[in-house]
């Protein structure tokens, strides 16, 4: 599990969230609830997209902060590992 640093900055029309650590990681809700909520779901989007592209995840800076923030607070990603399998019939090459 990494952990990485939420911000999130009250706005008259909603919530601006971002991971300030994980360069990208930008999204927006109504309210707090769907900002976390959608802020989670683009650290993992990012994170897989990373990897699927070779690249490394950021390392997490507990130091980072945004002046500018209402809320700061730990994000959580939690990465599993899974196997890809592709049945190739007999006598093919892949």
């Amino acid at each position: 599990m990494l952990t990485y640093k939420a911000m999130y900055k009250y706005l008259d029309e909603g919530v601006h969230a971002e991971v300030l650590d994980f360069p990208g990681v930008i999204t927006f809700g109504e309210n707090l609830e769907e900002a976390r909520r959608m802020l989670a779901s683009a650290l993992v989007d990012m994170a897989e997209t990373n990897l699927l592209q070779g690249e490394p995840l950021p390392s997490p800076d507990p130091t980072c902060s945004d002046s500018d923030a209402d809320i700061e607070e730990p994000i959580h990603l939690l990465l599993t590992a899974a196997s890809r399998i592709t049945l190739v019939p007999q006598g093919t090459a892949p």
